[in-house]
């Protein structure tokens, strides 16, 4: 079983900044990829950004250059850091993870989700 925890959220002011973090954990072999969807009021799941194993990232249009997408591999972390929020950055972020287990099955794991605001 493989399990993930977010931290990070919040209310932010336009401008501002945040950064979202996301740990797995459980029978893990490798993870790939990891990435960040968010879905605000009333609109669909979009994908914010995501990375491979080997480090190549892809950005929604609406983010790049201000949003950056890392990971640590030696903790399971993914991690967003988010710069010059926008009040339509508005939306619950969730992270998800194609995780290989000990077992060698493929599992698609979702997080809990995370609210971040950005409001004045």
């Amino acid at each position: 079983q493989v399990q993930l925890v977010e931290s990070g959220g919040g209310l932010v002011q336009p401008g501002g900044s945040l950064r979202l973090s996301c740990a797995a954990s459980g029978s893990i072999l490798s993870i790939n990829p990891m990435g960040w969807y968010r879905q605000a009021p009333g609109k669909e799941r979009e994908l914010v950004a995501s990375i491979t194993s080997g480090g190549s990232t892809t950005y929604a249009d609406s983010v790049k250059g201000r949003f950056t997408i890392s990971r640590d591999n030696a903790k399971n972390t993914v991690y967003l850091q988010m710069s010059g929020l926008k009040p339509e950055d508005t939306a619950v972020y969730s992270c998800k993870m194609g995780v290989r287990t000990h077992l060698l099955r493929y599992l698609e794991v979702w997080g809990q989700g995370t609210l971040v605001t950005v409001s004045s």
